[in-house]
């Protein structure tokens, strides 16, 4: 019985291919989680958006 081998031509683009394509989606993953930490980070007093009346947005009298 014959041994079924991976030795193709097709099968190496393919695979370097895949890597590319594993490469940008790693890529893009480290971007959008990067943002969330920078958002997460840098945000003042969380406040819902629940029609309630915010206070910061309120202008102090003069």
């Amino acid at each position: 019985m014959m041994a079924i081998r991976a030795t193709h031509e097709i099968h190496k683009r393919r695979l370097s291919r895949n890597v590319g394509v594993a490469g940008v989606l790693v890529g893009f993953i480290a971007v959008v989680f990067g943002l969330t930490v920078v958002k997460v980070t840098n945000l003042g007093p969380v406040e819902g958006f629940d029609h309630v009346v915010r206070p910061a947005l309120i202008e102090a009298d003069k």
